[in-house]
């Protein structure tokens, strides 16, 4: 057995939430540890958000250029190489997963290589692939940020071949002919804007009424006509129930909500159907760690029902976003270095879908603010009104803002549209500041930008819209 090694945090995971907080406690004084069985950055870096979000650069500046002659500009012989595009995107990663190592030898940040498991709620025993103990870790405090993986599909067998994940998807380096993406949330409405762009027939599943059906209805059908126009197939208020792999690639046995059933044949299929936390073969169960549907429960502070355990990010259950779990670290790891941190504000968080159209909100739905009881005044602007969307050609969508009729609080925002989720940052501190439609409407926005259409949508909620 190694002789033991003394800190004051030990973090299990060096994801968006795990490294982070590692960092923030270690420039709170703080001895820390970071034990990671994989690579610097976890998933996300590595086989999640950045690497996809390459994927869909490449796709957009691949149908700009199909669509050069309406920019004036002549383009001849165009292709794409994907294994080329692949590669940019796997660099991209590392580049970063190497600046997150960077960070860690900067802050004094201990590394330790391996797979961490619980002997006591203050002791971790470190193991090598190959199972040897390579570490026993001892520390005060330890933050679970193992994450989370693809959730499984009844009667669907990934395989990594013919039926995939989104971390399949990552390193395939092929564009097949047809691919059925099931489930129509943020992951599958992006490798289906992917594939699609480079000549796949796509046809996305759903389950519920619309694509992206957490998003405010409007910005939905919005997408869902989008989509129409890029020949984009999806099939909503339908299920999976069954799967077969046939010479011809897979057939899956669809249904729908009044129990009509049909057949359809493709040649990958990619499952989108969400995630569940990464909480096996840790030892939760030998230290009492309380685990509920693969998520671990926490309170404000991210306090495990065990003392001196913390977890944060995927594996505390959702929203399963890499902003909400930096977050969670930094509040995490100033609780305990005894500050007195504000508790993240779940009602300001920023979602972000990066297809094309963009899709980002924050805060309530139109419909979630009237069942709870809100009055509400709703202004909507669309781009196509602004002459910087039209000197862009980026004429699609709108930016909608939904307040509280009685005291003009802004309550949600929803944009889709070029540039959403860069737009939207403004609305989150909005939000967060319990901004009213007269401070967003008297607030100078520059001429011209799309940016514009926050301004005239919240003077649109109240009779103040000027270009409309």
């Amino acid at each position: 057995m190694p002789d033991p090694k003394q800190f004051d945090l030990s973090v299990i995971g060096s994801g968006p939430g795990g490294y982070v907080a590692a960092i923030r406690a270690a420039q709170l004084g703080l001895k820390t540890a970071i034990i990671e069985r994989d690579q610097l950055g976890g998933i996300c870096l590595n086989w999640g958000c950045i690497p996809s979000k390459a994927l869909l650069t490449n796709a957009k500046v691949y149908k700009q250029i199909l669509e050069a002659d309406k920019w004036g500009i002549s383009v001849e012989n165009v292709g794409f190489d994907i294994d080329k595009i692949i590669h940019r995107s796997r660099n991209v990663s590392e580049a970063l997963s190497k600046g997150v190592a960077f960070l860690m030898k900067k802050n004094k940040i201990e590394v330790i290589a391996g797979k961490a498991t619980f002997e006591s709620p203050d002791q971790l025993l470190v193991s090598d692939p190959d199972g040897k103990v390579v570490a026993d870790v001892r520390a005060s405090n330890i933050i679970i940020a193992t994450g989370a993986r693809a959730r499984s599909v009844p009667g669907i067998d990934v395989d990594g071949k013919q039926i995939i994940t989104s971390r399949h998807a990552l390193e395939m380096a092929r564009i097949p002919k047809s691919i059925a993406i099931i489930g129509a949330g943020a992951i599958g409405c992006e490798f289906g804007y992917f594939y699609n762009s480079f000549g796949s027939e796509v046809t996305l599943i759903e389950m519920m009424d619309h694509l992206l059906p957490i998003e405010d209805g409007e910005v939905s059908k919005e997408l869902e006509r989008s989509f129409k126009k890029q020949k984009i197939k999806f099939r909503l208020g339908t299920k999976v129930t069954e799967s077969a792999k046939t010479a011809d690639g897979v057939r899956l046995t669809l249904e729908t909500k009044d129990g009509t059933k049909d057949e359809l044949t493709t040649e990958i299929v990619l499952c989108a159907i969400g995630v569940q936390g990464n909480v096996e073969g840790l030892g939760l169960e030998k230290i009492g760690v309380r685990v509920e549907k693969s998520a671990i429960p926490v309170d404000e502070w991210y306090r495990t029902n065990v003392s001196g355990v913390f977890a944060i990010g995927d594996i505390i259950g959702s929203p399963w976003l890499a902003h909400v779990a930096s977050h969670e670290g930094i509040v995490c790891a100033e609780k305990i270095a005894g500050g007195n941190p504000h508790p993240v504000d779940y009602q300001s968080i920023p979602a972000c879908t990066y297809c094309q159209p963009q899709v980002a909100s924050v805060g309530m739905t139109e419909n979630q603010a009237k069942d709870a009881g809100h009055k509400v005044k709703v202004g909507k602007f669309p781009f196509r009104a602004l002459g910087k969307a039209r000197a862009s050609q980026a004429l699609d969508g709108f930016v909608k803002l939904v307040f509280d009729s009685k005291y003009g609080e802004l309550l949600g925002a929803h944009i889709i549209g070029e540039d959403a989720t860069e737009m939207i940052a403004e609305l989150v501190t909005a939000k967060t500041l319990g901004t009213t439609y007269l401070e967003l409407l008297k607030s100078v926005h520059a001429h011209p930008t799309l940016s514009e259409a926050v301004m005239e949508a919240a003077g649109g909620a109240y009779g103040e819209q000027i270009h409309l």
